[in-house]
């Protein structure tokens, strides 16, 4: 048990450690091919933070266990607006600026909407997962269209063009990637195993595990990378990783898992997680969504953060 554990917490770290030299790696190598900065920002930055939880999720997947895939992906777009940008809120207040990223929340609940009428049967088939990858290479395609139209105007851009590293060798990039991507892959088999061990010692489904701790680990890469972000006064960014990495969990790490191992969930993800996630979703678009220079000032911050905490309460409480 105590194996469970240390695995568990060396997962995790090993887990951020390898999403950040995969972001550096992948963002050189793209900058130093002439890729624009906003378009690196949008693609390779913003869903590069989601990318240990498509690993963990396919992993999870591959071993047979769909609800700790399902879990991560939901329990990830609930911790990102609850635990990430409710602390982000509350040390720094955000402002948004970015016409990018109001035409992205639209794109979100589109998302939300679409992904729940395929999961509404309880069940992920092989069918829907290829839907859901179908529609993420749809919005990427459209999200670097937007961008190229607004690449002039957008002070996103300027944000951005802050974070890349230019003047990394294309041969040192290399390696960061790949490093990075080999580390994801070990630390998420490492993860899923210490994971489903403890859940099987105390009784706990593997839905759950993967909306709690599971997901508060995958979401570490996305929570410092707002931090910093407010902290630099990139506000944009800060909030921009959650819509994109809130996008890509639902198409591309729910698609994933559903390609790999097609089964059924219990009736519990949508009645409850799925329905707190949009809920959440729906206060963060109130928040910040309506109009440009929408604001999260640190009273909406501690009301996400007060929910999420709340959600962990129940989840403790109906598992007992």
């Amino acid at each position: 048990m105590t194996l469970a554990y240390i695995s568990i917490v060396i997962g995790f770290i090993m887990l951020a450690w390898g999403a950040d030299r995969f972001v550096l790696g992948a963002s050189a190598i793209a900058s130093n091919l002439g890729i624009s900065p906003l378009i690196v920002g949008l693609t390779v930055v913003a869903f590069g933070t989601s990318f240990p939880e498509m690993l963990i999720s396919g992993v999870a997947a591959w071993e047979g266990n769909l609800g700790l895939a399902i879990g991560n992906a939901i329990g990830s777009n609930i911790t990102n607006i609850g635990l990430v940008l409710g602390t982000t809120a509350l040390i720094i207040p955000l402002t948004i600026h970015s016409d990018t990223l109001h035409r992205e929340f639209p794109i979100l609940f589109v998302v939300m909407v679409f992904a729940l009428f395929l999961l509404l049967d309880n069940e992920l088939g092989r069918g829907d997962g290829i839907l859901l990858i179908i529609a993420m290479l749809a919005i990427l395609y459209w999200i670097v269209s937007l961008a190229l139209r607004t690449r002039k105007t957008d002070p996103i851009k300027a944000e951005f063009a802050a974070e890349i590293p230019y003047h990394m060798p294309t041969s040192k990039a290399a390696t960061h990637f790949s490093l990075g991507l080999i580390i994801l892959f070990i630390s998420s088999k490492i993860l899923v195993w210490g994971a489903v061990s403890i859940a099987k010692s105390f009784g706990i489904s593997d839905l759950v595990i993967g909306l709690t701790i599971v997901a508060i680990g995958t979401s570490l890469p996305e929570l410092a990378a707002s931090v910093m972000s407010a902290i630099k006064k990139e506000h944009d960014i800060a909030v921009g990783n959650i819509i994109g990495s809130n996008i890509f969990n639902l198409l591309a790490v729910v698609g994933i898992a559903g390609v790999i191992h097609p089964s059924t969930f219990v009736e519990e993800v949508i009645s409850r997680d799925y329905l707190l996630m949009f809920v959440l979703t729906v206060v963060l678009f109130a928040m910040a969504g309506f109009r440009r220079n929408g604001h999260i000032n640190r009273w909406k911050g501690g009301l996400l953060l007060c929910i999420w905490v709340g959600y962990l309460f129940y989840l403790y409480q109906t598992s007992i």
